[in-house]
């Protein structure tokens, strides 16, 4: 059974889960979007899309971001929101969470250094809240931005392929080729092993 994500709980407590890079400069930035040429990690985003957390990864990965945007937290208040986003009906979780599990990812989460930034995914372009433009029409203008320099890379290719995930679009290579105006041989050039097994796990998600 299927559940919708109830990001309820979270909004009511002034959860962050999202948040812009805080010191890295956009190359270019307009009412809409904020571009950076060379990428950035300091974007955070969590539950964008509407994919759900699939593995035991991904569970952790999801929890320490949450922790680190929010030090204020005690450990009391943390494990009540771990608790909600594991319970399955609540959507966040696509797998069942047993309480020996949650026990062992707190513990390692606890154990991280929380004044280190969680590793996170490149971005090059970020669209700002409540732009009003559709899926197709930021494609197009990631397309646009990311394809624009002399030659395609596989950072270009990466970024393409999160916006693309991000917006519930699934990931091909005539796709990515349309997006960055190259043709699907130059992706297939590009797309090193762990491109490839990337945009498996992100289509896998969707």
């Amino acid at each position: 059974m299927s559940h919708e994500r109830n990001l309820k709980y979270l909004n009511d407590r002034r959860i962050n889960y999202r948040r812009h890079p805080i010191t890295d400069i956009p190359s270019i930035e307009t009412k809409e979007f904020m571009y950076y040429e060379h990428g950035t990690y300091q974007c955070y985003e969590l539950f964008r899309s509407s994919a759900k957390i699939t593995t035991y990864k991904s569970l952790k990965w999801h929890l320490l971001v949450i922790w680190y945007l929010n030090p204020n937290l005690n450990q009391d208040d943390f494990t009540q929101l771990a608790e909600y986003i594991v319970h399955k009906p609540n959507g966040f979780v696509s797998f069942n969470v047993s309480d020996r599990l949650l026990d062992k990812v707190m513990y390692e989460v606890s154990m991280s250094d929380l004044e280190e930034a969680p590793k996170n995914k490149l971005r090059k372009v970020i669209f700002k809240p409540f732009s009003g433009l559709s899926k197709e029409e930021k494609l197009k203008i990631v397309g646009q931005l990311v394809g624009q320099g002399p030659r395609v890379c596989s950072d270009d290719i990466y970024a393409v392929m999160i916006d693309m995930h991000d917006m519930g679009k699934k990931i091909t290579i005539g796709r990515i080729a349309g997006l960055l105006d190259c043709s699907s041989r130059t992706i297939h050039r590009h797309m090193c092993q762990t491109l490839k097994k990337e945009k498996e796990l992100l289509n896998q998600q969707l």
